[in-house]
């Protein structure tokens, strides 16, 4: 019987995005000798190709009833547009719930750096099942900004309901809720979260160079990551009250790594600052402090420049069909290990190396 295609769903269609979809298309033509960036080129039997956007929802008036094709590059969209030659889908970007998707801070600056929210009207819950329902969707991934935790479970509920996987790549907490993870174990629904890690980001380098310091019998004493950007990821975050659960989720990811917990005053991990021409481009300075052989003191600083949203695209197709593959095998509630391997703040912690090789033993 021919494999149909992974049906997924798109919660903002913004930079994220923007790279996942034009990384479908610029893989789709690609054997396995071309596909640089890719962590692996096929899971479960699945190929990027083989990922299909049947629903998109946002609350932008630029992108509100617009092909998602041509969604993706629309303002205030910043990435880099290395797939510009998109066909038309014929799936319309719907709009979506604000709730607290949309900070009120972000309308004191150019309309071409900040959301334009669309005078539609809002989907009730029932509106957006009945969506993922007729739209046969297996996935629904969460895009949406920083600190939307109302916005979040409202989508994650309307996954339940309709019965779809549920990929939550931000920094609010649903997989490693135990009460949300309960839900989604009883219906029988997998569930891959929270937080996703860039594929050579800040949040893994982080962590691989703790882990070297452990290995290497290394004392880490202090550390800091600051981050700047110009997307409206970054523009989001100047409102510190949406920071919360990022800051936890980014310290938790490189507190696990290092051999003894570090304490809150020698540790800092978060955003730092928004730099509009910066634009997509991600910039993150790490110290490191420690003590070697005869306590014998020193440190580490790096600096590590990568565009933002193909960074997260290249581990979203792995997360897609990480999920699908769960669907097939009738599994439901945490998908632990995709989870530990690709997300900052899983259920459960467990060492990128072991992680990864039971990625590769028992999903690729």
């Amino acid at each position: 019987m021919e494999r149909k295609n992974i049906r997924i769903a798109v919660i903002g269609v913004g930079n994220c995005a923007s790279s996942l979809i034009q990384g479908i298309h610029y893989y789709r033509d690609r054997g396995a000798e071309e596909c640089i960036g890719l962590l692996n080129y096929e899971i479960g039997g699945y190929q990027p190709g083989d990922i299909e956007v049947v629903a998109a929802f946002d609350i932008d008036k630029r992108k509100v009833g617009v092909d998602v094709n041509e969604a993706v590059f629309a303002l205030p969209n910043c990435t880099t547009v290395f797939c510009g030659d998109l066909p038309a889908s014929g799936v319309k970007v719907s709009m979506g719930k604000v709730l607290d998707g949309y900070s009120e801070h972000m309308a004191n600056f150019g309309d071409d750096r900040t959301f334009l929210l669309s005078s539609e009207a809002e989907p009730s819950q029932a509106d957006v099942v009945d969506q993922l329902k007729k739209a046969g969707v297996d996935v629904l991934m969460n895009y949406l900004p920083v600190g939307s935790q109302k916005a979040t479970e409202f989508y994650a509920e309307c996954a339940l309901e309709a019965g779809c996987a549920f990929v939550n790549n931000i920094p609010v907490f649903i997989a490693s809720n135990p009460e949300w993870a309960q839900r989604f174990e009883a219906r029988h629904i997998p569930i891959i979260g929270d937080d996703i890690k860039a594929q050579l980001g800040a949040t893994i380098v982080h962590r691989t160079l703790g882990n070297l310091f452990k290995k290497r019998g290394v004392k880490l004493e202090r550390t800091y990551q600051l981050n700047t950007g110009g997307n409206t990821d970054f523009l989001n975050m100047l409102n510190r009250e949406r920071l919360a659960s990022k800051k936890e989720s980014k310290t938790e990811a490189v507190q696990a790594a290092i051999p003894q917990r570090l304490e809150a005053e020698n540790i800092h991990v978060g955003p730092s600052d928004y730099v509009p021409w910066q634009n997509d481009n991600k910039v993150c300075f790490i110290r490191m402090e420690g003590k070697l052989f005869g306590d014998v003191a020193m440190n580490l600083e790096l600096r590590l420049s990568v565009e933002d949203s193909p960074n997260s695209a290249g581990v979203a197709i792995d997360t897609i069909r990480c999920a699908k593959v769960a669907l097939e095998r009738n599994m439901g509630g945490i998908i632990e290990i995709p989870s530990a391997f690709f997300c900052k703040h899983p259920p459960r912690q467990i060492p990128d190396d072991e992680s990864y090789a039971t990625l590769m033993e028992e999903w690729v």
